[in-house]
């Protein structure tokens, strides 16, 4: 079975690719997911509580994920930290879950794999591409952010033209564009032995 990583910059409609490949069979593991459900780990929360300060924790001692947003976006270091305490466990869990799937295939999903070598794990890359005005557009109608917040995210993440300079493959996700053929041709080629 082949390992293989989706990334693409915030906004940039990894979710929509994704399910592109879901609809023709690919069994597809989305990072943010799996770690969003460790904060319902009592032992989790206290190790980022621990990181990033008391303050990132409820009143009844749940993680206040915007407020652990507002802290780890603003500071990279406390993002490289946090990330670290994730991704390997993100990691493991996607392996554990790869094993039981029946697939020539299986994807992993994630915003940031290039970032922190998780694209080493992969046995080959594709990136989506979708310009950043573009991006900042969506992503203002959807989440009701300012710019200002949303280009503070995107600057931690590299670039999404350094994402489709690395990978294997790259699908191009403009309104109009063939996404499901570019989807269809990609599967293919992978599926290839």
């Amino acid at each position: 079975m082949k390992l293989v990583g989706l990334t693409g910059g915030i906004g940039c409609g990894k979710t929509t690719v994704l399910n592109a490949f879901r609809a023709l069979g690919v069994p597809c593991f989305v990072a943010d997911s799996h770690a969003a459900s460790y904060y319902d780990d009592p032992a989790f929360v206290q190790r980022v509580a621990d990181l990033l300060g008391p303050s990132v924790l409820t009143a009844d001692g749940q993680a206040d994920k915007r407020r652990i947003a507002d802290i780890v976006f603003a500071n990279p270091e406390a993002l490289q930290q946090l990330n670290a305490l994730i991704h390997p466990r993100v990691m493991d869990d996607f392996h554990r879950w790869a094993q039981q799937q029946l697939s020539p295939y299986v994807i992993l999903e994630s915003a940031i794999l290039y970032e922190y070598g998780l694209h080493h794990h992969m046995d080959c890359m594709i990136a989506v591409y979708l310009d950043q005005e573009e991006r900042l557009r969506r992503l203002q109608l959807r989440d009701h952010a300012s710019r200002q917040q949303l280009l503070a995210r995107m600057h931690n993440q590299l670039s999404a033209e350094s994402k489709m300079d690395r990978a294997d493959y790259v699908i191009l996700n403009y309104e109009g564009n063939p996404r499901q053929r570019q989807v269809a041709y990609i599967d293919h080629l992978i599926r290839r032995p």
